[in-house]
C-alpha cells in the first residue's frame, strides 16, 4: 500500500481535483500548489517523495520551478514528472535536461500518471553501480564489462556499452540525446548528438529481437522500456 507524499503543482483546478482523487484512491498523500511560488515553498518545507509539475503556471513557470528545485541541495533529489499541454518538443527537452525524470502530455489518463509515478518511486532506491542489471533477459554486468542476451554474450564497443548501461539502469526513463552523449562519452571516440542515433541503432541490432525495447521518443531522445 502506497504511503508516499506527492506534491502536485498545477493551476487548473479541475485537473488538480482529478489527479488528487485518483492518487488518494491509491493511498498517496497529495499536497497541492496552484502556483510555482507556492510549489517551491511547499517542496522546501514538506520534502515530498515525488513532484508532478505543470509547465504552464502563473508567476514562475514550470521550467523555472524545475531549475530551482534541481539547483537546491535540499530538493534536487526529489523526482519530478512534468505534466504539460505544450506540444513544443523544446520544452520537454529543456525540462529533462534540467533534471526532470519523466514527462506526460495532456490530455492524459490518470491511470498512466499513477503508473509512471509508481515507476519513478520504485527506482528512487539507491543502486550499486557495480551490480549486474537484468531487464528483458538482457544482462549488463559493469564489473565484467559484459553484456549477455538470452544467455549469449554480445560484443559491444565501449561507447555502446556505456550507452546501453545508462538506458537499462533506468528503464522507463526518457533520456535526451544530450544526456546520452554525456553518459556515453569516453576516451575511445568522440560522441556528439548527431552520432548518438548511429550508436543506438548499432545497439538495437546487436540486441536482436530485444532491440524493440529501446524506444525512440520523437524529437526528444530514447527510453528503454520496462
Amino acid at each position: 500500500m502506497a504511503s508516499e507524499t506527492v506534491l502536485l503543482i498545477e493551476d487548473d483546478q479541475d485537473i488538480a481535483e482529478l489527479l488528487t482523487y485518483n492518487l488518494e484512491q491509491e493511498h498517496y498523500q497529495v499536497l497541492h500548489a496552484g502556483t510555482g511560488e507556492k510549489g517551491l515553498e511547499t517542496a522546501r518545507i514538506q520534502t515530498p517523495d515525488v513532484i508532478l509539475l505543470d509547465l504552464m503556471l502563473p508567476g514562475i513557470n514550470g521550467l523555472d520551478v524545475c531549475r530551482t528545485l534541481k539547483g537546491d541541495p535540499a530538493t534536487r533529489s526529489i523526482p519530478i514528472i512534468i505534466i504539460t499541454a505544450r506540444t513544443e518538443e523544446a520544452d520537454v527537452v529543456s525540462g529533462l535536461e534540467l533534471g526532470a525524470d519523466d514527462y506526460i502530455t495532456k490530455p492524459f489518463s490518470p491511470r498512466v500518471v499513477v503508473a509512471r509515478l509508481r515507476a519513478i518511486l520504485r527506482r528512487r532506491q539507491p543502486t550499486d553501480d557495480s551490480a549486474a542489471i537484468m531487464v528483458h533477459n538482457i544482462t549488463v554486468d559493469p564489473g565484467k564489462h559484459q553484456v549477455t542476451v538470452d544467455g549469449e554474450t554480445v560484443s559491444l564497443t565501449p561507447t555502446e556499452f556505456r550507452l546501453l548501461r545508462t538506458l537499462i539502469a533506468r528503464p522507463g526513463w526518457v533520456f535526451t540525446r544530450y544526456q546520452l552523449v554525456n553518459a556515453s562519452r569516453g576516451d575511445d571516440v568522440m560522441i556528439t548528438d548527431r552520432t548518438i542515433d548511429v550508436h543506438v541503432a548499432a545497439v538495437r541490432k546487436k540486441l536482436g529481437h530485444h532491440g524493440k525495447y529501446l524506444k525512440t521518443i520523437r524529437g526528444v531522445g530514447y527510453r528503454f522500456e520496462e
